[in-house]
């Protein structure tokens, strides 16, 4: 199965919901915009989103004298669409000197987007070097291991319970001597305290910069989205103590609601880079937004 059906069977249950608003409704009343905005809502685009995207849509019936809820799907769609826009630079650190902070709190497929995107890099003929900076969940750094051995890549790391500052300055010396493409630094999803995640961060980027101020750091956050506004929360709460670049989205594979990817980007103004839809090495690939709009509204085209 390719990656757009994979992509369009993990939010068939969404698409369903949507579409048949679409359907179903055989007037342009006040019926129809509730029961649309109640189901945006309900996929969670959230309600901002939702907002703008229902007065748009109204605006744009009345310049347009459309009269069939049929045909507001495809105005709904790009609308959606322009809100999703992937900078064309979006993937310029592929082509540097990179070194990426992977960041994101326990559970929500860090480790295994770490291990992908040092697989797809790898078969893509850069050199990529994995860094275990989470030295505090317990089995993080045999898990990372396991991952750089399915990639073939090489890990540095020291003990659990280290210094995760101290594994990004071993990290970021053998990236610099080594002249790797792209390092990949895996960071601790929770400390006890938010000030804490904060210090940690701050304190890694600052190694970084000092010890290699030549090269590109992006820092991309991991969200799970079959959480769907806890995931919104937590690229908030991230976003208040470090900058963010873009984000990996995660687990679009039947729990998903799917509209979180909206939210998100519409809301935060930081755009998906990488979706995953399954557990396989391509199974995360870059963010498309027409094909996954298309894919959320049913739309084969």
């Amino acid at each position: 199965m390719g990656f757009f059906q994979k992509l369009k069977e993990g939010l068939q249950k969404t698409s369903n919901s949507i579409t048949s608003v679409f359907k179903t409704n055989e007037t342009l009343d006040e019926d129809f915009y509730d029961e649309l905005e109640e189901t945006l809502i309900m996929a969670d685009m959230g309600f901002e989103t939702t907002e703008r995207v229902i007065d748009e849509l109204r605006d744009k019936v009345e310049e347009q004298g459309i009269s069939d809820p049929a045909e507001c799907k495809k105005l709904v769609m790009e609308s959606l669409k322009s809100q999703m826009n992937v900078p064309d630079n979006a993937y310029c650190f592929e082509d540097a000197k990179t070194i990426m902070l992977i960041i994101g709190v326990n559970g929500v497929g860090k480790t295994t987007s770490i291990g992908k995107l040092a697989a797809q890099y790898k078969n893509q003929g850069r050199t990529v070097l994995i860094g275990a900076a989470d030295t505090f969940r317990a089995g993080a750094i045999n898990q990372l291991g396991t991952w750089a051995e399915r990639a073939g890549v090489d890990m540095i790391a020291q003990t659990e319970g280290s210094d995760p500052s101290a594994v990004v300055y071993d990290t970021v010396k053998a990236a610099k001597a080594r002249k790797t493409n792209i390092t990949l630094i895996d960071t601790a999803g929770r400390l006890h305290n938010k000030k804490n995640l904060m210090d940690e961060l701050a304190k890694m980027r600052r190694v970084i910069e000092r010890e290699y101020p030549e090269a590109y750091v992006e820092t991309l956050i991991v969200l799970d989205g079959s959480t769907g506004q806890n995931a919104l929360e937590q690229a908030r709460q991230f976003a208040s103590i470090t900058e963010i670049n873009g984000i990996i989205l995660t687990k679009l594979d039947g729990t998903a609601k799917g509209g979180i990817a909206v939210a998100i980007q519409s809301e935060l103004k930081v755009p998906v880079k990488y979706i995953g839809v399954g557990e396989h090495i391509d199974d995360l690939q870059k963010f498309n937004p027409d094909e996954y709009i298309n894919a959320l509204f049913d739309n084969e085209e």
